[in-house]
């Protein structure tokens, strides 16, 4: 493909009306990704009315929303970091290193490296984005129903690599996660299922409600644990920026979560929580040796590099074929739709100065986040100096915000309280959150591609066996079962065999 567009983008992007809506866009992406429950969907549909009232050109229109966009998946990290309260779908991964970092007294590295992994990750989706969206987006077709119950198994199988010292205690979370999905209404029958005649319940749980609530409610209720017994200590901020070791450490990882955290955005529905739980999982048994989940930089670095990956991505489909790939862009979807633009391959011919300006800017994008985030990180990290009592108070008012804006609903508010209630009652058990966010997330793809998969087939289980993608996939996942397992016992047998 002629890269002509490109150059006429950028000829666009670099305007300086332009140039001043992307730094807009960023700084505004920022704030709203670190608020939680908001998120870039959110935004995004905030601010597109105000954006097309007034009469921005649809390349400018589409500068600023995807600096929003992208700008969101940075700042989900800074709460996710500091506080435990992930600010959107893709930090949930995040806190779960980035949080024992920040209580080890490294939150500003943690944020800096974050940045860093960040940025790299979304410069390599850009540059996917640029020389193969077309390819990638007929791949992306090919994805049926079948496919993506093989690629969930492959995410679920990379859940064995959280199986520690207590697997029943994991096993247990992501059936915990399972079951939440399947309430509300069934994707296939239209049947309600434990809604307990409650409306509110009619459409399931939202992620974000169960997000807030294992996270961010548990954590309150944690910390007020430790204040009333005295043992709740504070927090040092240390230096801001990550050791060269850290960083030489975090580049593999950082390189590979990129790569798969793109290919997974680029398949419609999957989006950054998918990718971030797949990039982390993956990292965890490639080179977890029990500090994981403890406050190792490789498992901020990860879900991060995929998140930001995952959101460049998201675009191919979109732009190339007009299937939105994640919440987000089916907004985007939307923007251009109002100015009656219809996305496709021709896009890049027809329109190069809206695909190209689009693509330009988020070179700049990127560049202009790192930037910006990197010299707050020592504001941001201030957080953590705020006394516990005003503290408390703060990440319970922004829970509660945060959801009651996003639903509209008192209901979701008490279900988030509840939720939380209960993830606190499983973190005094030992119990760790993230497998049942992961059961969460995977369960509810798994569910609705299944079923649609066994629809078309007549209840014909060899669906999910006939295409080479799915079969590739389905080797991929019994390999990263069963080869550790054959790896262990053939390193055993040899040390018994040396000690005879």
């Amino acid at each position: 493909m002629s890269l002509d567009y490109l150059w006429t983008g950028f000829a666009v992007a670099l305007t300086p009306s332009n140039l001043l809506l992307s730094l807009l866009g960023c700084f505004l992406g920022t704030l709203i990704g670190a608020l939680p429950a908001i998120g870039p969907i959110n935004g995004i549909a905030l601010i597109l009315p105000i954006a097309y009232t007034m009469k921005l050109p649809p390349e400018s229109c589409m500068i600023l929303l995807a600096a929003i966009y992208y700008g969101a998946e940075y700042g989900g990290r800074i709460t996710s970091i500091l506080i435990n309260v992930p600010g959107d779908a893709g930090a949930v991964m995040t806190a779960l290193d980035g949080y024992p970092l920040a209580k080890q007294g490294r939150g500003a590295e943690a944020l800096t490296m974050s940045a860093l992994t960040s940025f790299v990750g979304g410069m390599l989706a850009v540059v996917g984005l640029t020389f193969f969206a077309p390819l990638l987006g007929s791949f992306a077709v090919r994805f049926g129903p079948a496919e993506y119950v093989a690629l969930m198994m492959f995410a679920f199988a990379t859940l064995a690599s959280m199986v520690g010292a207590e697997p029943v205690k994991t096993l247990i979370g992501c059936l915990i996660g399972l079951l939440l999905t399947t309430i509300g209404l069934d994707p296939t029958s239209g049947a309600y299922r434990f809604t307990f005649d409650q409306p509110e319940l009619h459409d399931g749980i939202e992620f974000i409600i169960i997000v807030i609530g294992l996270f961010s409610i548990s954590e309150i209720l944690l910390m007020l644990e430790h204040q009333f017994k005295g043992t709740l200590k504070p927090i040092p901020i240390g230096k801001g920026f990550p050791s060269w070791s850290d960083i030489k450490a975090c580049w593999w990882p950082t390189i590979r979560s990129s790569v798969s955290g793109f290919i997974i955005g680029v398949l419609p529905g999957t989006g950054a929580s998918v990718a971030s739980a797949v990039a982390y999982t993956t990292e965890k048994r490639l080179l977890d040796k029990g500090t994981f989940g403890k406050g190792d930089m490789r498992g901020l670095a990860a879900p991060e590099a995929a998140n930001n990956a995952a959101a460049g991505g998201a675009f191919v489909p979109m732009l190339t074929l007009g299937v939105p790939g994640s919440g987000t862009t089916a907004v985007m979807l939307g923007a251009l739709m109002l100015y009656n633009i219809t996305p496709g391959p021709q896009l890049f011919t027809e329109r190069p100065e809206l695909a190209g300006g689009l693509i330009a800017s988020m070179y700049i994008g990127n560049i202009m986040l790192l930037i910006l985030n990197i010299p707050m990180v020592r504001i941001f990290v201030k957080m953590l100096q705020v006394p516990n009592t005003w503290l408390i108070p703060a990440i319970l008012l922004l829970s509660i915000l945060g959801v009651y804006t996003a639903y509209s609903s008192v209901m979701s508010v008490l279900l988030m309280l509840a939720i939380g209630v209960g993830g606190w009652a499983l973190r005094k058990q030992g119990f760790d959150m993230a497998p049942i966010i992961l059961g969460f997330v995977l369960g509810k793809v798994l569910e609705t591609n299944l079923r649609n998969a066994l629809a078309l087939s007549g209840g014909d289980i060899s669906i999910l066996f006939q295409s080479t993608i799915s079969n590739s996939l389905w080797v991929m996942a019994v390999l990263i079962v069963l080869l550790p397992w054959w790896l262990a016992r053939r390193t055993k047998a040899r040390a018994s065999a040396e000690g005879a």
